[in-house]
C-alpha cells in the first residue's frame, strides 16, 4: 500500500470531513486533538514499560505500540487530507529534509531552520 492509497482509505474512514481546507474549523481542530491524544497514548505505553517492565518489550506490548503508531498515522493521513496535500507529499518533502540537514552536518540541534 502506498502512502497516498493509505490516505484515501483513511478519509474513508473519516466521521467528520467537512471543511477542507478551513484551519480552526471543529474538523480540523478534531483531528489535531486526535493526533496528540493517540501520541500521547503511545508515550503513556512507552512509559510504562520503562516504568514497570524495567524497559523489557514483550511482544504484546509492541503489538501495542504498532497499533497506536496506526492510530498516529490516521490522523496524520486525514490531517493532511485537509490541508489538500498528498501524504506522500509529506513523507517526501520530510525526507529531503532530513536528507538537506544530514548533508550540511545539522541533523542535531534546534530550529525549524537548520
Amino acid at each position: 500500500m502506498t502512502f497516498d492509497e493509505y490516505q484515501a482509505a483513511a478519509e474513508a474512514t473519516n466521521l467528520t470531513p467537512g471543511d477542507l481546507g478551513k484551519v480552526m474549523s471543529v474538523s480540523f481542530m478534531d483531528k489535531v486533538l486526535g493526533l496528540v491524544g493517540e501520541s500521547g497514548e503511545f508515550a503513556d505505553k512507552v512509559k510504562k514499560i520503562l516504568r514497570d517492565d524495567n524497559a523489557q518489550m514483550s511482544e504484546e506490548k509492541r503489538q501495542l505500540l504498532i497499533k497506536e503508531l496506526g492510530d498516529v498515522l490516521w490522523y496524520i493521513a486525514v490531517l493532511a487530507k485537509h490541508l489538500d496535500v498528498p501524504l506522500e507529499e509529506v513523507a517526501k518533502r520530510n525526507i529531503d529534509k532530513l536528507a538537506s540537514r544530514n548533508e550540511r552536518g545539522k541533523l542535531r540541534g534546534s530550529g525549524d531552520n537548520r
